[in-house]
């Protein structure tokens, strides 16, 4: 088994609904940072390549057909180059708009004290793509927009669909070659299904 389909776009970008999607249209499972809290075999070997371990990917990724957010968004180098077959989707929404949808969600964990229930939020996220320092706003847009331009720029065009927010099922679908659901386009993970996920994990 191997990765059909790659995700780069950071987290509140509309992974969720980019997850789900993919799942319908035949393209799933589709790996996202929430198999790293619910399924303690992805928390251990994703953490052993946070902490420093070499990337198997095919064993990370293993019964996986899709990944989108982080932590895949982060390797996605090392992703299209494994898998050359793979088609790439690059979620984004306007900088302002992602920082207020991050800022009201995932800053809270990057920027907490070391917690190891927030291990991949604060190491992964916090300590990697944001360099290890408290996440101000114009720290935290410069390297949102630097990585969409950077994505933008490596991945060749044939591979590549850039997939904003409110795009729905057309595009998404001629990348992919695939007909047109009869549902409407998923629209999950919102700032109350954020929290309302993260309180249930904690009561867990």
């Amino acid at each position: 088994m191997s990765l059909k389909v790659i995700g780069t776009g950071f987290g509140r970008t509309g992974t969720d609904s980019m997850r789900e999607a993919l799942n319908i249209l035949g393209f799933g499972p589709t790996h996202h940072m929430f198999e790293l809290n619910d399924n303690p075999h992805q928390t251990e070997i994703w953490r052993t390549l946070v902490e420093g371990g070499l990337p198997d990917w095919d064993q990370l990724f293993e019964g996986y057909h899709a990944c989108v957010d982080w932590p895949s968004a982060h390797y996605w180098r090392d992703l299209i180059d494994h898998y050359p077959d793979a088609k790439v989707i690059l979620t984004q929404r306007p900088s302002d708009a992602w920082w207020r949808s991050f800022e009201k969600t995932i800053l809270s964990f990057t920027n907490s004290p070391d917690d190891p229930d927030k291990f991949f939020s604060q190491k992964l996220v916090g300590d990697t793509v944001f360099g290890g320092r408290p996440v101000t706003r114009d720290h935290a847009i410069s390297i949102y927009e630097a990585h969409i331009q950077d994505v933008k720029d490596t991945v060749p065009e044939h591979r590549l669909l850039v997939h904003g927010l409110g795009d729905g099922w057309a595009p998404l679908c001629r990348h992919l070659e695939v007909e047109i659901p009869q549902q409407d386009y998923p629209n999950r993970n919102a700032k109350k299904s954020f929290q309302d996920r993260v309180e249930a994990q904690r009561s867990s």
